[in-house]
């Protein structure tokens, strides 16, 4: 057990070296780590639950590939300036809905991966902060060990001391590598339907629109038109503030509410052998598995409403897409295909999100979402289906959302 406690300090050491700046000191013969150990308390002071400096080198390292990243071409943005025009009427048109979430000009933002990266690490934010609170319960649980035990316990501080001061770190690496891996293949901000800081620009990655459309052998510029689409459908219905402040809450709560292993970071710690650079990998690769987070009953009583919501809202989405991408995009029916494709194969990074976030999506949650819209539709028609987003007082419940008749009379019930 002794072993597994100097494993992580040295761990802790050799993982962030490598990224420590270098200031110029020379350090006196007697004490030659007093600049290693010097950059160390910088980065350690001051961190707050998640360390963001570490996570944003991870996260646009894994986005670019550790290769540089090129800017985007000025004919393409200006191009994807056009279609945003052109989709905002659409989107504007067919749900009745302002686009214009900070009152506004709707902007598409042509970013690259590692722009994006850092971005959304931004965005999160307040969810990381929240599964901070998580791995802060296991450093107390450390330090009551520490207490129960004795001082001289190398397991118990292990779990308090070392927990209290990677822990920001270890969250750091964690986010870092998920968002890393989510920017790899993300077509835009939304391809998770994940609220963000209310803004009227929407990020739009062309690397990996134009790698889908290559995979998938489609027209490129109807791709990028289709995708237009997809996020400002997502970002009028997400901005509508009831909307995004009851889905963030809900998160929020999730993120917050996992019981998290103390032996799994002693085991993941232990078996990493710091003058070995490659021992590394089996964290960056499997960024789920180090905090060893347990789900609670209430986080799953919490599943069913975040679920509710977020089907409702992808079903919605794609009525929208249905009825204005097959007026815009001739090859719609060849984009649906490889999309609902593209959802079955969320990538590692998409879904250790859905994951740690509470939105399992798969392809019974989509037609989940699809049969409760299709069901207000038949019901009440698009006057109906309209009423879905005017108020926190007609969102739907779980229960609705299987049974779109019981949503339509409750919402004709007088307050």
């Amino acid at each position: 057990m002794l072993r597994a406690s100097v494993t992580a300090a040295e761990w802790c050491v050799g993982c962030l070296l490598p990224s420590l700046p270098y200031d110029g000191r020379v350090s006196t013969p007697g004490n030659p780590f007093e600049g290693i150990f010097g950059e160390l308390a910088k980065l350690f002071a001051n961190q707050g639950p998640v360390n963001l400096q570490v996570a944003r080198q991870i996260a646009q390292g894994l986005a670019m590939e550790g290769g540089p990243e090129a800017n985007i071409e000025p004919l393409e943005r200006m191009g994807y300036e056009e279609l945003a025009r052109a989709a905002d009427l659409q989107v504007s048109t067919a749900t009745g809905l302002s686009t214009s979430i900070a009152g506004g000009v709707l902007e598409i933002r042509p970013v690259g991966r590692g722009d994006y990266a850092g971005r959304t690490l931004d965005a999160y934010r307040p969810l990381l902060e929240g599964l901070a609170e998580s791995f802060a319960r296991m450093g107390q649980q450390g330090e009551d060990a520490s207490d129960d035990a004795g001082e001289h316990d190398p397991t118990a501080q292990l779990l308090g001391g070392v927990t209290d001061m990677i822990g920001p770190v270890l969250l750091g690496l964690q986010a870092g590598s998920l968002v890393g891996h989510q920017a790899r293949r993300a077509l835009g901000q939304y391809d998770l339907p994940i609220p963000r800081p209310p803004s009227d620009r929407i990020l739009i990655v062309p690397a990996g629109v134009n790698a889908f459309a290559s995979d998938w052998s489609l027209d490129r510029a109807e791709v990028r038109m289709w995708v237009c689409l997809h996020q400002i459908t997502h970002h009028a219905v997400l901005g509508r503030p009831h909307v995004r402040e009851r889905l963030t809450e809900l998160l929020r709560q999730y993120v917050s509410g996992f019981q998290p292993d103390p032996s799994a970071l002693e085991d993941k710690l232990s078996g990493i052998d710091p003058t070995n650079p490659t021992s590394f990998n089996e964290i960056l690769g499997n960024p789920g598995e180090l905090l060893g987070v347990m789900q609670t009953p209430a986080q799953r009583q919490l599943l069913t409403r975040i679920e509710a919501l977020v089907v409702a809202v992808e079903g919605y989405v794609d009525h929208v897409m249905s009825t204005t991408g097959a007026n815009l995009v001739r090859s719609a029916p060849a984009l649906v295909e490889a999309m609902r494709r593209r959802r079955a194969d969320a990538g590692e990074g998409g879904r250790l999100v859905e994951q740690l976030f509470g939105l399992e999506l798969g392809p019974a949650q989509y037609e989940r979402g699809t049969t409760f819209v299709r069901g207000i539709l038949e019901r009440a028609g698009d006057q109906g289906l309209a009423r879905l987003w005017r108020s926190e007082r007609e969102l739907p419940t779980p229960a609705e959302v299987d049974a779109p008749g019981l949503w339509l009379e409750r919402i004709d019930i007088p307050d």
